[in-house]
């Protein structure tokens, strides 16, 4: 084969690397910007609590260790359970065939994780995302633009959250779909021969339609018509933006954290939280959710970095001051009503557990899996060995790992999730090979 052919046939791969280029470059250049504009602010700027923030260090050790591996073995076997041999894509919570963007990309960025790992091989890792590829590149989308919200893991129709038929569907969440976009990029790094699959993918979407003055918009029904809305606050935000950077989207104001950015003092830490309702409800909440993914996926730039290391100081500061445990962000849970947000700060007040609602439920406070995990990973200090220590016992080899344990009475919270079995393995590969963005390369 002579150089041209190659060159065309290698024409996806490429067009994604130049892209890819662009959008770090993007990134560098905004945080850049960033940081200037924040210097010339006045000692009494919003960012001003943070420039004493001395971000801890990265633990990353480039070996995986015996229980490192038996622990990823175990979060595997919740994609072996779960996972539809005809669709290709997994289920949400343990035999329950529902998935949303989001979760279907936690489910790549597992692949790719146990496939680094060496818990499963190349050849399977590819397989595994072709085929959930070639269901995404067929199944309909909500008015022919984006994906809906939810839909059924058997069938790939669209469905409610109660993963009933809905002929027209939900809408669009913006944020599930930058996720799933950042996972096309990490694809798209690590199996180039997947290039022309994701490609056609992004083709497909109607990504522009929830990109507008720079903000991401979220599409949602209500009473029957649909409503375009800003999506994202601090922290979930600037990492969804970063997905969109990768692929040339100008989403500026999505990155841009200060501009809705008020501070909180939480166990003597400043806590990062945006002025702006929580879905247009209730006040907004900080978790530690977003930052664990930024750092396991793309790495940390120099603000998420301060912002990260002061939330976990907070968590570690808890435990210091009371003796409980914390590790703490959104989870589901095994009772009513399943789905938590368990905040540094949320709903006006530290430590607040909120429902989707936006009531409070505090004692469904969770030592949380996934956050451990991460934690563990990114920064490796003492108390992120006391938290794996307590965790590690969880782990169900038939099943997979657990949410997590309640803080209130030490029970195990027993729901199973595709995002916290993603997270395990997103963590033990950052431990050996750094963040995945750069582990493909």
């Amino acid at each position: 084969m002579n150089l041209k052919d190659n060159i065309i046939k290698a024409r996806s791969h490429i067009i994604f690397l130049i892209a890819l280029m662009c959008g770090l470059a993007l990134v560098t250049a905004i945080d850049g910007r960033s940081r200037t504009a924040d210097a010339a602010q006045d000692t009494g700027g919003q960012m001003a609590p943070f420039r004493d923030i001395e971000p801890l260090a990265l633990a990353i050790t480039g070996t995986s260790s015996a229980d490192d591996i038996a622990y990823a073995r175990i979060a595997w076997r919740y994609f072996q359970n779960n996972t539809d041999q005809t669709t290709g894509l997994v289920n949400s919570t343990d035999n329950y065939p529902s998935t949303t963007m989001w979760e279907t990309g936690s489910y790549f960025v597992a692949t790719m994780s146990a496939e680094k790992l060496g818990v499963i091989g190349r050849d399977e890792a590819v397989a595994r995302i072709g085929l959930a590829l070639e269901t995404l590149n067929t199944m309909r989308l909500f008015d022919g633009i984006l994906p809906n919200k939810a839909y059924n893991v058997r069938t790939g129709d669209l469905v409610n959250y109660a993963n009933a038929p809905v002929e027209r569907g939900l809408g669009w969440s913006a944020l599930d779909i930058a996720r799933m976009v950042a996972a096309l990029g990490h694809v798209n790094a690590h199996y180039p021969e997947l290039a022309p699959q994701t490609s056609r993918l992004i083709n497909r979407w109607a990504l522009s339609d929830m990109v507008e003055n720079g903000e991401l918009i979220g599409g949602n029904m209500v009473e029957g018509t649909l409503r375009r809305d800003q999506e994202g606050r601090v922290g979930y935000e600037q990492y969804a933006a970063k997905a969109m950077m990768l692929f040339g989207y100008d989403v500026y104001e999505a990155y841009d954290a200060e501009s809705h950015l008020m501070v909180r003092d939480v166990e003597g830490q400043p806590i990062p939280v945006d002025t702006r309702l929580h879905r247009n409800v209730t006040p907004a909440f900080t978790v530690s959710e977003p930052y664990l993914f930024d750092g396991l996926e793309f790495g940390f730039d120099a603000r998420s970095a301060r912002f990260a290391t002061a939330i976990y100081n907070a968590q570690e500061a808890r435990y210091r001051n009371s003796g409980i445990l914390t590790a703490v962000s959104e989870s589901h849970i095994d009772v009513a009503p399943y789905f938590i947000y368990s905040s540094v700060w949320g709903g006006g007040a530290p430590w607040a557990v909120m429902t989707f609602g936006g009531d409070r439920l505090d004692s469904r406070r969770t030592i949380t899996t996934k956050v451990a995990f991460a934690w563990d990973a990114l920064f490796g200090t003492d108390y992120t060995g006391e938290l794996m220590a307590t965790i590690a016992p969880l782990g169900d080899p038939e099943r997979g790992w657990p949410e997590g344990i309640y803080e209130i009475d030490g029970t195990t919270n027993s729901s199973v999730t595709v995002n916290t079995n993603a997270v395990v393995l997103a963590s033990l590969a950052f431990r050996a090979h750094g963040p995945l963005i750069r582990a493909g390369q």
